[in-house]
């Protein structure tokens, strides 16, 4: 990137477009500009062609059929879909209807805003806590399964502190128990290996720009055997196997299926590299000041390659990236226009207050380099001695 601009660490929020994605887009955006759904003619055929192929592409990172992938706007969408479309499937049912969530207080905003809104709705809804790594007990995850537990919706990787939930295990008893198992996998999707049948998973909810592709775009994997059923939440022409009606945008799935593939392929030498920039940020940081904390898994804990959450006691997370102008990075905090309020995720792993408003979360990505995680250790270390520094001689006058 150039150097005139940040450097960026924020690829938990988003990622840029890959450039190899961005070329395989291009044709379906200017002269391949056909309706995927008109197939009566070439240009119709050709963008059908190529969705088709995106769908496959995604697929095959999963282990899941073609067929299984259905295109979305995102992964906000998918978990809408899988979440509220399984509970309105089983309201049109005349007997047998199962109305049990579970789910966990660190979850994305969509997933417990879906499970709120079934909730109110007349669901029962189990929230699991979470220990100090992020982890949910999965002896308190099988004691909350009962006959009318309909769905299991756990992340696969925390979009804050990164951590991997045991999904092979949950998956084993969901299906023991014929519930149907979620995973929000926007974070894990390209970054950790994932099998839809070695993990017993039912719904996967994935998004493009999480994994170097276009925005836009996303997917949910759903099911065929055992046939998981969904109440459609967009009604229209019935594309998408009747589960999300509307026109693809064709050079978006390209971009997707495309930036899936890479992922997939070059997963294995990635990780590795990830994690070793991320462990460098972290013990430089770690060598250069006193008083901070790791948020989450530890060092040889199940944590996202590629993601640091740390606490810089006594200095506010608003004022730090205020004060790193040459760095792009976010709070562990979510802002409202009133206030900063404490991160929901933070505090459900035992967090204070205080440490939570101190946290910043970052996402190293495929285009960080050694030399981007050197200037970053400099720019912060100097930030946080600065920060204190003034914040000790402001009590020291006040005094």
């Amino acid at each position: 990137m150039s150097q005139t601009r940040p450097i960026y660490l924020d690829n938990h929020a988003t990622t840029p477009l890959d450039p190899r994605a961005r070329e395989a887009m291009m044709p379906y955006l200017t002269e391949m500009f056909g309706n995927p759904h008109s197939t009566n003619h070439l240009y119709g055929y050709e963008a059908e062609a190529a969705v088709e192929y995106a769908r496959e592409r995604i697929a095959g990172v999963i282990g899941a059929e073609p067929r299984e992938i259905i295109f979305t706007s995102g992964a906000t969408e998918s978990n809408n879909l899988a979440i509220k479309g399984a509970g309105y499937f089983q309201e049109r049912l005349e007997t047998g209807a199962k109305r049990h969530i579970v789910t966990a207080l660190t979850e994305h905003k969509c997933v417990l805003e879906s499970a709120r809104r079934l909730e109110r709705q007349g669901f029962r809804v189990t929230w699991l806590g979470v220990d100090g790594d992020g982890r949910i007990d999965l002896e308190e995850l099988s004691a909350a399964l009962t006959d009318d537990t309909l769905l299991v919706s756990i992340m696969a990787a925390n979009n804050e502190i990164g951590t991997l939930a045991p999904l092979a295990e949950i998956g084993a008893l969901c299906r023991a128990k014929d519930v149907l198992f979620h995973t929000d996998a926007a974070q894990a999707f390209g970054k950790i290996p994932l099998d839809v049948n070695v993990m017993n998973v039912d719904l996967m909810s994935i998004s493009a720009h999480k994994v170097y592709g276009p925005k836009g775009i996303g997917a949910l994997y759903v099911r065929r055997r055992p046939r998981v059923r969904l109440e459609p939440l967009i009604d229209g022409g019935g594309q998408e196997r009747g589960l999300r009606s509307g026109t693809l945008p064709a050079p978006l799935c390209v971009g997707f299926g495309e930036a899936a593939a890479i992922a997939g392929q070059e997963m294995a030498e990635e990780a590795p590299r990830l994690q070793a920039l991320r462990d460098r940020l972290r013990d430089g940081l770690q060598a250069g000041l006193k008083n901070l904390v790791v948020n989450g898994p530890g060092p040889n804990g199940p944590r996202l390659p590629n993601n640091l959450n740390v606490s810089f006691a006594g200095v506010d997370a608003g004022a730090l990236m205020a004060d790193l102008k040459g760095l792009a990075v976010s709070s562990g905090s979510a802002c409202s226009t009133a206030s900063v309020k404490p991160s929901y995720v933070l505090r459900a792993v035992g967090l204070s207050d205080e440490l939570s408003r101190a946290s910043l979360r970052f996402g190293i990505g495929r285009f960080n380099t050694e030399a981007d995680i050197e200037a970053a250790i400099a720019q912060i270390v100097a930030a946080v001695t600065r920060l204190r520094r003034q914040a000790a001689g402001a009590a020291s006058a006040a005094q």
